[in-house]
């Protein structure tokens, strides 16, 4: 009958373990069998190293001595150390300002304590009187600085009232966008006042204009476009164009209206430049062209929306 391989190698170990555990346990036993103490004895420790008898004291001495340890030498000076231990080649330097510093401040000390004779018989020191002469120096720095501005204030009043100043037209004590509205349907010719309102509050040249204030402004015409200028606000002299509010463009948009804009003003540039004395019929060919433009009309609908701006090409007005 054969056993099994499986079978004989767990017996094996299953042996080993219980080998292991029984010497275990004979060890421990005998460990705490020698450590148990009778009543009547008291333990006492066993001496690991014994005193050492010396038969001088100078042999007892010299074996207390260690050894020292030895130290490189220094690759500084010892005199360039400071009392941190820092090298500073220029320690003795120092040293020598350090002492004439003292030595100067000792001798101030004792000139300050020497005292001097005033005009009137009574005794200051030395600070004192330089103390009084830096005061009537600064007076006088004082005066002559009074002295150079008033004469420079002086020149400046000169240059001014001999100067011609600029006045700006709106500047910006101004609104630099004003809102404005058509009052009512109209129609207008060429040079014809236009009639319009504010729609809010304005600031111009510093001064609040009220809303639906009364506008008029001044029209011309240019090909698909209306010009308006406005050189009259509420009795306040100013310097404006008006621009669409649509298309941001000068003006206000007419449709249909380019051919025969451009027509008159070729025609009319032509008989300018053909005016010849002692021609009639070319003078009433320029007369028949300059009524028809003097004709031309132009319808604008109510509350249509503008934009005043200040007019750039006359910002600025000399006032010689």
């Amino acid at each position: 009958m054969k056993i099994e391989k499986n079978k004989i190698v767990f017996t094996s170990i299953l042996l080993c373990i219980l080998l292991f555990i029984t010497a275990y346990a004979v060890l421990v036993l005998d460990s705490e069998q020698g450590q148990e103490l009778e009543a009547d004895q008291i333990p006492v420790p066993e001496i690991m190293n014994e005193q050492k008898i010396y038969d001088s004291k100078l042999d007892a001495i010299n074996d207390m001595e260690t050894a020292r340890p030895t130290l490189a030498p220094s690759v500084y000076d010892e005199d360039l150390l400071d009392s941190t231990g820092l090298y500073d080649p220029e320690l003795l330097d120092k040293k020598k300002m350090q002492l004439v510093d003292s030595i100067y401040k000792q001798g101030q000390m004792r000139y300050s304590k020497r005292t001097g004779k005033t005009l009137d018989g009574d005794t200051l020191s030395r600070s004192q009187s330089r103390h009084i002469k830096t005061e009537k120096t600064e007076e006088y720095i004082g005066a002559k600085e009074t002295e150079v501005a008033s004469q420079t204030l002086a020149l400046e009043h000169q240059l001014f009232f001999a100067s011609h100043p600029i006045e700006t037209v709106g500047s910006g004590n101004s609104d630099p966008i004003i809102m404005v509205r058509v009052d009512g349907d109209q129609t207008v010719k060429a040079d014809q006042r236009l009639r319009m309102r504010l729609i809010k509050d304005a600031k111009i040249n510093n001064v609040l204009i009220p809303k639906n204030t009364r506008i008029y402004g001044f029209v011309s015409f240019k090909p698909n476009r209306t010009l308006i200028r406005i050189e009259n606000i509420d009795h306040l002299p100013v310097k404006f164009k008006a621009y669409d509010l649509e298309d941001g463009s000068e003006g206000i948009y007419l449709r249909n209206n380019f051919r025969a804009e451009a027509t008159n003003e070729v025609v009319n540039d032509i008989v300018d430049d053909i005016n010849i004395t002692g021609m009639p019929q070319i003078k009433g060919v320029r007369k028949v062209f300059q009524r028809n433009r003097r004709s031309f009309r132009a319808n604008i609908s109510d509350n249509y929306k503008l934009i005043l701006k200040y007019d750039k090409n006359n910002f600025k007005i000399n006032l010689q």
